[in-house]
């Protein structure tokens, strides 16, 4: 099956440590069309495949002997300089506290284990599209977690400067970052969705961040919006 967006086929590297994993979310991602061109049992592995193969999406495991998946997703997206491969981050806990070292590592979005096929082939595309795949019940989290910084401080964002977004590009961002997909942005602003689509592009160009994801961490880490404030409570 190709890809909707640009008419080629989706290629992906599947990195965990269980090789019942591996072959189930391969097989997958196969019957749906989505090329696997490698596998890796540890993050080396995945690195060296990554560099290698060059793919689109990096199905990336957490806990994985040596090195780990997010030490593994920073060394990926370091050598990615064209910002071309997402990684989207595979865990068993949606509590595990990993998952906010993934979001400064670069990751796209985080998917749970016991994900089902659809789920897994429609994240994989998401992400290829150049979205992020940030999930209601993560976002959740990362919010609580931003309420209770001590717990789990994140590193300071090198994009504090909002000041080169216009009004409107700071209410996208305000309403992005309590997990908005872009029909809902429509919706609640009025707007068509190729309108939001752009005002996002902007946003996340302007500021330099990968995707959504980490428009998410910036606004709550510079103080945009704050857990239980207004863009949260009128959702």
């Amino acid at each position: 099956m190709a890809d909707g967006v640009s008419g080629d086929t989706v290629r992906a590297v599947i990195a965990d440590d269980q090789a019942l994993v591996r072959t189930g979310f391969g097989m997958i991602l196969a019957a749906d069309g989505i090329e696997v061109t490698a596998e890796a049992a540890d993050g080396a592995e995945a690195v060296a495949a990554v560099l290698r193969t060059r793919p689109d999406v990096v199905l990336m495991d957490i806990r994985m002997p040596g090195m780990d998946g997010i030490e593994a997703t920073r060394r990926i997206l370091a050598e990615d300089a064209g910002g071309e491969i997402r990684v989207i981050i595979l865990t068993t806990y949606d509590l595990d506290h990993y998952v906010y070292a993934a979001l400064t590592a670069g990751a796209s979005g985080f998917l749970l284990k016991d994900v089902t096929p659809e789920h897994l082939v429609a994240a994989v595309r998401l992400v290829r599209s150049g979205d992020a795949l940030l999930a209601p019940a993560i976002t959740r989290r990362l919010i609580e977690r931003f309420a209770h910084r001590e717990e789990a401080p994140l590193p300071a964002s090198p994009h504090r400067d909002l000041s080169g977004l216009t009004p409107r590009e700071l209410e996208v961002l305000r309403l992005l970052a309590t997990g908005l997909s872009n029909a809902e942005l429509a919706e609640r602003l009025f707007l068509s969705p190729t309108t939001v689509k752009t005002h996002v592009g902007r946003i996340l160009s302007k500021l330099e961040l990968r995707d959504r994801v980490q428009a998410v961490v910036l606004a709550y880490e510079s103080g945009l919006i704050t857990p239980g404030g207004p863009a949260e409570s009128a959702r």
